[in-house]
């Protein structure tokens, strides 16, 4: 498990869970359930990190609690 930050809310327009990673850029995932969504988050940060050094980009280190969210 990745450990970046994690932020998780119900939207009721998406009838789901939502899970947004603050320190990387448009990371996030959803779920019907909250586990289904953290599940898919690992997907998706795993992909975002794969894309971003493929592309040559520095991909930022885990910070933990961040302040502002």
């Amino acid at each position: 498990m990745y450990k970046y930050e994690r932020i998780i809310y119900w939207t009721n327009e998406d009838n789901a869970f939502i899970v947004e990673v603050p320190e990387l850029h448009g990371g996030m995932a959803d779920g019907k359930t909250i586990e289904e969504a953290i599940a898919n988050t690992e997907i998706i940060i795993k992909e975002w990190i794969e894309v971003t050094k493929e592309r040559g980009l520095e991909v930022p280190e885990p910070k933990g609690r961040l302040m502002y969210a």
